[in-house]
């Protein structure tokens, strides 16, 4: 879905997952979480004003280092996160809630991004790729299966 407000336009992607809250938001916020369905490794510094830094290998040679905007441990996290569109970094902030008959409601809301062609375009492409990643952490703890190994994005 998108939406637009004062502050522009958002990319809001939704997921239901069958596994407790408690779980899935471990999946966005811890070291071994972040692993099991993101990055090959992390490390994790959990406080608004920290810092995820993301490998993409083992030893770290290839890494990305994201600021942790908000931080709340009921279920609220927000990354820093580079746009492909320019050098600008978007918000990507995470929502991780109950849901009683599922289990988990992922939301993931990224922006806010300007209304020009290219800006779009990089939304598009971003969206993409976590709709990929989404699924991804719904096929790790629901069927037990990391799609990475499978079917690479």
């Amino acid at each position: 879905m998108v939406i637009r407000d004062e502050q522009g336009i958002w990319t809001v992607l939704r997921e239901t997952i069958a596994a407790h809250p408690e779980e899935i938001f471990a999946a966005l916020t811890t070291e071994v979480g972040l692993i099991r369905w993101f990055s090959v490794a992390a490390q994790v510094d959990l406080r608004a004003g920290g810092s995820i830094v993301l490998g993409w290998d083992r030893k770290f040679k290839r890494k990305l280092t994201i600021g942790i905007e908000e931080f709340d441990a009921g279920g609220n996290i927000a990354w820093n996160w580079p746009s492909r569109g320019d050098d600008r970094f978007v918000r990507i902030a995470w929502t991780v809630q109950p849901s009683v008959e599922q289990g988990s409601e992922v939301v993931l809301r990224m922006g806010p991004v300007g209304s020009d062609p290219e800006s779009l375009m990089a939304m598009a492409e971003d969206a993409e790729s976590w709709r990929w990643y989404l699924c991804n952490l719904r096929t790790v703890f629901e069927a037990r299966v990391d799609m990475r190994t499978v079917r690479p994005l």
